[in-house]
């Protein structure tokens, strides 16, 4: 008896770092049920993201293109969603399909999800607590903490699902996204300090000047919500608003704290520091904390998903993937969020279990990008790739052999210019196994290795290798001008390949 296609589990979380997943080493927190996909399959150590964003990498993901091409390109482009997608070609090819949780593609009749025989998403960002979801087009609120409703709809819809046909769930969950609200029962955990990221106080020398313009500094532009504190009523004494127009205030960082009275919005708890570097540390633990919290939650989650499998013995035909939407800085380089292609914010976590083909505890080294995924689910599926997609099957590197002609690097565009929230450069770029080079074309634009960008134009090179913390760019340094020619060279063929030219942003 021929056994039958496997079901596809892909579970995202949004925002979530490598570092805060323990199997990667890091040592910050513990996830016993996701570390279980990665000892029952396989982890990945260099999956990365084509655009540092939420929208456009969901789009990448769906669709298995670049940005350019499905034109998700920015927060503020939603997909057209008449256009293909993984989804719609595993539905014909007699998968039933779903899609819960984060969707975050747009909304409205011309953005909402197709391809999905069952779809319950958040709209915009969604709220933590009692999240009011679009359900096959109508508007519902559901009581409860977002993590465990993503959950329960995802099992209540497994739990519908024919037997006899494989099933494809698209698990999407809001944490640990932005303003970090985690589960009351887990506001305990984590309350031994963490020590400060080696790069937290960095000075931004021997770079491009968009790391040192970004606004994104745990130091000095995280809001109370972002905290849990109390937000003061008043002027800009409070602390500078956030963008022009909102309501949000940034914490202030002024050279003397003295005065500086921070209330917890629970408790009522009353914070008060001595010196700056108090208050930067101060900073840095409550975001750090709030982060972890709700990545617990998550864990819980995915291990509620593993223990069904094995309850409705459906474990071994089932692929499970875990992975998020792209990184996030922890503090490395004194930020948080994501938008660069500096390691922290580019490299995706990426787990997958398939006991009928990937070997237990299995570590991949090779590269992988977001645009990978779909046409690696066609090709568990046993389905046509077709020709529009610009990723790969995975499914050889995955199981462990060696291939030869994979190709090892990973291409990278942000095109959000100078958004007021974080104030972060425009970019492209291309990393292989040991360097990275990265083209900062801000306000002008440029063709690869000619000079006529803008005034800002800039160009960083790092040696992965000797410099993994990515401090000092050696894009001028005589002794890597080769390098520099043949990634140069690696990034405009990649570009021709992808059909993606520089242009003016936006």
């Amino acid at each position: 008896m021929t056994q039958k296609r496997p079901n596809i589990l892909f579970i995202m979380a949004d925002d979530h770092a490598s570092k805060a997943i323990s199997c990667y080493g890091a040592g910050l927190n513990h996830t016993p049920n996701l570390d279980r996909i990665a000892d029952e399959g396989v982890r990945l150590n260099h999956c990365y993201v084509t655009n540092s964003i939420c929208t456009p990498s969901r789009a990448a993901i769906l669709t298995g293109t670049y940005n350019h091409v499905n034109s998700v390109t920015t927060l503020d482009t939603p997909i057209d969603n008449r256009g293909p997608n993984v989804a719609k070609h595993l539905r014909t090819g007699g998968y039933q399909t779903a899609l819960i949780g984060k969707w975050h593609l747009g909304e409205g009749k011309a953005h909402e999800p197709t391809g999905f025989d069952f779809w319950s998403v958040l709209p915009g960002q969604g709220e933590y607590f009692d999240p009011y979801m679009i359900e096959m087009g109508k508007e519902i609120e559901v009581p409860g903490y977002a993590t465990d409703v993503i959950t329960d709809k995802s099992l209540e819809w497994l739990n519908q699902c024919d037997p006899d046909k494989p099933f494809f769930l698209m698990c999407h969950h809001k944490a640990p996204h932005r303003e970090w609200e985690p589960h009351p029962k887990n506001r305990h955990l984590y309350q031994e300090d963490v020590a400060l990221p080696d790069t937290f106080n960095d000075e931004y020398k021997n770079r491009a000047k968009a790391a040192s313009e970004a606004r994104m500094r745990i130091k000095d532009d995280m809001k109370y919500v972002d905290l849990g504190l109390v937000q003061p009523e008043g002027g800009a004494e409070v602390g500078e608003r956030t963008k022009p127009g909102s309501t949000d205030r940034r914490i202030p960082n002024p050279e003397d704290v003295s005065n500086l009275r921070l209330i917890d919005r629970d408790t009522g708890e009353v914070f008060t520091f001595e010196s700056q570097d108090e208050l930067s540390h101060f900073k840095y633990q409550r975001y750090l904390k709030r982060y972890l919290r709700t990545i617990h939650s998550v864990d819980e989650s995915v291990g509620r998903m593993l223990d069904w499998l094995d309850e409705t013995g459906q474990a071994d035909n089932t692929i499970v993937v875990y992975t998020s939407d792209q990184g996030f800085f922890l503090g490395e380089h004194g930020w948080y969020d994501k938008r660069f292609m500096y390691e922290e914010s580019f490299q995706m976590p990426f787990l997958m279990r398939y006991p009928a083909e990937v070997p237990a505890g299995t570590i991949c080294n090779d590269m992988l990008c977001n645009v990978d995924f779909a046409p690696t689910f066609l090709d568990y599926a046993e389905l046509t790739i077709p020709n529009y997609m610009q990723g790969k099957s995975a499914r050889s590197v995955l199981g462990g052999e060696v291939t030869e002609d994979w190709d090892q690097v990973a291409y990278h565009r942000y095109w959000m210019h100078r958004d007021p929230d974080h104030n972060a450069y425009s970019h492209y770029g291309i990393r292989d196994q040991r360097y990275k080079l990265i083209y900062w074309y801000n306000d002008g634009f440029d063709l690869p290795g000619t000079n006529q960008g803008g005034q800002d134009t800039e160009w960083e090179l790092f040696d992965c290798d000797k410099d993994p913390l990515e401090l000092f760019s050696v894009a001028d340094d005589p002794a890597y001008a080769e390098v520099r020619r043949e990634m140069l060279a690696k990034l405009t063929a990649k570009m021709a390949a992808i059909g993606d030219e520089p242009a003016h942003c936006e």
